[in-house]
């Protein structure tokens, strides 16, 4: 009897799927990452490009946009940009025209609204 109960209680949980209704709204942002220290101007380029710091940068980019907004996809890691440092023959380096899609769960798609059964 207690496997013919375990048995059907697991068939159902196989058989239920979820619903799957849960809806997105997508935005575009396009922002500049922000310059590194100063450096010989091959190493600076580098700093700047690195896949790390242009992820790191794009996640802080749909934060920015409000509570709920996540990185969906990088669809540019823009262009470097050079600027000198002083005297020297230094640069500080950056990424220009990083665009990126963000993502929200559409308010209202998911969980238990007031007055609706």
């Amino acid at each position: 009897m207690k496997k013919l109960i375990i048995s059907g209680f697991l068939l159902s949980l196989f058989l239920s799927g979820s619903a799957g209704a849960t809806e997105y709204i997508y935005r575009d942002v396009m922002a500049n990452t922000l310059p590194a220290h100063c450096d010989i101007e091959s190493k600076a380029k580098q700093a700047a490009s690195k896949p790390y710091t242009v992820d790191r940068f794009s996640k802080r980019f749909c934060q920015t946009q409000g509570y709920g907004w996540h990185l969906e996809d990088i669809k540019t890691a823009g262009n470097t940009v050079c600027s000198p440092c002083g005297d020297n023959a230094q640069q500080k380096c950056y990424q220009e025209d990083v665009v990126v899609t963000c993502k929200r769960i559409k308010p209202g798609t998911v969980g238990m609204l007031p007055g609706k059964g």
